[in-house]
């Protein structure tokens, strides 16, 4: 008998917990799928209102006059923004929503668009044999921090109602294949906020509840708070909060250094919650305020318009912001296999599986979700602790040292709109000696059909060798880094480039060209 009531006593608390740890909630499968269509119209809407105003205004605010018509809504169709995400969900059809990042990433390197930032650097690595998740490591990558992933982890948060941490789980398995640290949180936030906004109509609990799903040590969660807080401070008045935020976060980007030119994750991740917390559930003042705060204003005001677009469904969207959907919502955007309802329906698809994954139910009509709680992953990751870029230095400055038939070449500087000189040689043998003081350097230069191979010293000793050589879509890459290493002990150093006369078989020549440094220290 004791023995029964103890087992009783043990049994009937795991029963009870048990049931408090399900949070069932019943949402209508046309009120889903309408959810779903607001989120993909929202990115659609916001990535084409923004896209004339892209990196215009950089550490400053935009305040020309932006324009709107329904029919400019077309320029999503071919959209970074769109394409490449739907690329990684053409990789869930091909091999299973459980599918391993390989193939993520093999889907996207194969793709034969242009990528940027992280994105090309990620798809290099995966063509030099560095897989995920090293292919978004910061030792594999100085853009780890970058917006790449924020930008197209959309569809993710979006087939992931009520369930952050299915979402965050997804999220750690693509976001590394480009990102690392901050650059995967922003994904993870911009996923949380989705899953938020489906079941909640407060936008600052949504926000809120969002940061949840991050590390709040982190630095974007930090730049995410620090919005929050100036909301509260300056709750009427976005240009006083923009204003201070910018001041403490536009010089926080290590890929993009030494310049107002800023993809960071965090600093564009607090534009879009600017948006939010300041648009006042209104649609077009959401967006505005995101492309006003500047940087990647195409990008932000997508994510934020998208956000609204799930908490509201397609439905409530005023007719002046989706009215050019209807035209092409069968047009497929390019380089995939899916118009926006193809997009819509194949969204809800695996949103469906999902839910049943997670513990809910599905029938033709229903959806009964068993609501998850924002849980941050367990590890910290810091892609560069304690890093800050110290200076530039172009090819024809007194800290290089040349050797061999390197060749001066002027080429525009596309920001500044100013001419830069770069040097080249393809001879073998041919050195370039660059020596600096502080704890890291990135060396920066070219990609193209026409490179080969070097191999890099520091301090006299092989570090590893590199390989030029990068043609996608009849492209290659005219400001890649070439090589980083920001691990250094604080002190004089000296980098050594010296080429091989080596090639890939795809090369047609061995040519290496150098456009400069830059040297990094510690905050």
């Amino acid at each position: 008998m004791k023995t029964k009531i103890l087992c009783i006593l043990l049994i009937v608390p795991l029963m009870f917990s048990s049931c408090a740890k399900k949070n069932i909630k019943t949402i209508q499968i046309s009120e889903l799928k309408d959810k779903i269509a607001g989120g993909w119209a929202g990115k659609m809407i916001g990535v084409s209102y923004g896209a004339p105003t892209e990196f215009r205004a950089l550490g400053t605010t935009y305040d020309k006059e932006i324009v709107w018509e329904p029919d400019h809504v077309n320029n999503s169709i071919g959209q970074d923004d769109m394409y490449v995400q739907m690329s990684f969900m053409m990789a869930m059809d091909k091999y299973g929503i459980d599918a391993p990042a390989e193939k993520f990433a093999e889907s996207y390197a194969n793709a034969g668009y242009q990528l940027w930032c992280a994105n090309v650097q990620a798809r290099k690595n995966f063509f030099d044999g560095i897989m995920p998740p090293m292919s978004g490591h910061p030792e594999n990558s100085l853009w780890a921090d970058a917006i790449d992933f924020q930008i197209e982890a959309d569809y993710i948060g979006f087939m992931c109602p009520g369930m952050p941490q299915t979402s965050n789980e997804i999220c750690d398995k693509i976001g590394h294949i480009m990102n690392y640290g901050d650059g995967v949180y922003g994904g993870m936030f911009v996923c949380a906020l989705y899953t938020e906004a489906f079941f909640e109509k407060d936008m600052n609990t949504i926000v809120k509840n969002a940061l949840l799903a991050i590390p709040a040590e982190s630095e974007y969660a930090q730049c995410v708070q620090d919005v929050i807080d100036l909301h509260a401070q300056y709750p009427e008045n976005w240009r006083s909060a923009w204003k201070e935020l910018n001041e403490k976060w536009l010089d926080t980007d290590i890929s993009g250094p030494l310049h107002p030119f800023n993809i960071d994750a965090k600093i564009n991740g607090a534009f879009i919650v600017m948006g939010l917390l300041y648009g006042d559930g209104d649609f077009g003042k959401t967006m505005e305020v995101s492309i006003r705060c500047g940087q990647d204003s195409d990008c932000n005001p997508s994510n934020a318009a998208a956000v609204l677009g799930i908490r509201d469904g397609y439905s409530s969207i005023p007719e002046k912001w989706k009215g050019g959907i209807p035209a092409i919502a069968d047009s497929v955007f390019i380089f995939t296999e899916y118009s926006f309802n193809k997009v819509v329906d194949n969204t809800l698809k695996y949103a469906k599986q999902l839910i049943e994954q997670n513990g809910g139910t599905v029938n033709e009509d229903v959806a009964q979700i068993n609501m998850q709680v924002p849980k941050a992953p367990a590890k910290l990751e810091v892609s560069f602790p304690n890093l800050k870029p110290l200076y530039r230095s172009g090819p024809t400055e007194d800290a290089w040292t040349w050797k061999g038939a390197w060749k001066i070449i002027e080429v525009p500087n596309i920001f500044e709109q100013s001419v830069n000189k770069i040097k080249t040689a393809k001879q073998k043998g041919a050195q370039a000696t660059f020596k600096f003081k502080g704890t890291g350097v990135m060396i920066s230069g070219v990609w193209n059909n026409d490179h080969g191979k070097a191999d890099v010293y520091i301090d006299g000793k092989l570090d590893r060798t590199i390989d030029a050589y990068y043609w996608v879509a009849n492209e290659g890459n005219p400001m890649a880094f070439l090589y980083h290493n920001v691990t250094l002990a604080d002190g004089d150093h000296e980098v050594r480039i010296v080429l091989s006369g080596k090639k890939n078989p795809k090369a047609i020549d061995t040519k290496f060209t150098i456009s400069g440094a830059v040297v990094y220290g510690v905050k």
